[in-house]
């Protein structure tokens, strides 16, 4: 029989989460511990590849003895901690991240944000409309992938993704400081001119779309793109032998766009140009 390896047995931190007890392996972060157990807590900037980055603050919970609300995605859990969630103080903050974050971003293909508006009753309108916008046009200058800064809410995912945390390419970082920073790639050129080597690891990342697959961009200026009637199929990767996960997602027999599970030991949700981008053969029917 062949043996299994096993991780390090970690020890258990019990604490309290909204009044019930909670138990979570030592190292889990707060947000760990509160999916663990159900409770909704709404994240923009938070990745389950990546380190917390703390920008968003869309997670902050009440820990009692804090002077200030903590962000849930990095706080880690401790012995005898008392956490709330959803304290009038926690629930206020978060109105007003979402009402700042949606008056100055389009957010309108961020995932569940629309709920969390509405459920947190920001209204982002209040803000007026010469609330500080881009108002930039998409940038278009492959074939593989759409640049939209009018939705990015610089979480830096995609420059950590980029960089020494997983590909180590360094092609995206952040241009300017205070009310001018931006993300961009060396010197704003075009992204063809820089070192991308088009992976897409920072679509995968993006948390709004604003960085899309170009397949996805088109379908929706079409009005063609419904996640509804698409299908998700696992499989591996044909291209060479490291054993890379694919997730195909089809719609109307094409497939329109490839992710990579999160949770695959190989990828850990990261492909190269081929996986990502070389399914072109795939459906070549002429």
């Amino acid at each position: 029989m062949t043996a299994i390896p096993l991780g390090v047995p970690r020890r258990l931190v019990e604490f309290t989460i909204d009044g019930k007890e909670a138990r979570v392996p030592e190292g889990s972060t707060v947000l760990d511990a509160c999916r663990a157990a159900g409770k909704d807590i709404p994240t923009l900037c938070h990745g389950d590849t990546l380190t917390p980055k703390n920008a968003c603050r869309v997670c902050v919970v009440e820990v009692e003895g804090s002077r200030t609300l903590v962000p849930a995605c990095s706080r880690k859990a401790e012995p005898g901690m008392t956490v709330h969630t959803d304290t009038e103080r926690a629930r206020h903050s978060r109105k007003v991240v979402l009402e700042l974050l949606a008056s100055s971003v389009d957010l309108s293909t961020t995932p569940q944000v629309a709920g969390w508006i509405k459920e947190y009753e920001a209204k982002p309108d209040r803000f007026g409309p010469e609330a500080a916008r881009l108002n930039e046009a998409p940038k278009i200058d492959n074939d593989l992938y759409v640049r939209d800064y009018d939705k990015c809410i610089l979480c830096y995912k995609c420059v950590d993704a980029c960089g020494d945390q997983w590909q180590n390419t360094f092609a995206i970082s952040v241009a300017g400081r205070g009310f001018d920073a931006r993300i961009a790639v060396e010197h704003d050129a075009p992204l063809t001119d820089s070192a991308c080597v088009y992976c897409g690891n920072c679509i995968e990342v993006c948390p709004t779309g604003a960085l899309s697959f170009k397949s996805e961009f088109d379908m929706r200026a079409a009005g063609t793109w419904d996640e509804s009637q698409q299908t998700e199929t696992t499989t591996v990767c044909a291209y060479c032998g490291v054993g890379c996960n694919l997730t195909l997602h089809v719609q109307d027999n094409e497939i329109v766009k490839v992710t990579s599970p999160h949770d695959n030991p190989v990828t850990h949700g990261n492909l190269c140009i081929k996986g990502r981008f070389g399914y072109q053969h795939v459906q070549n029917r002429g």
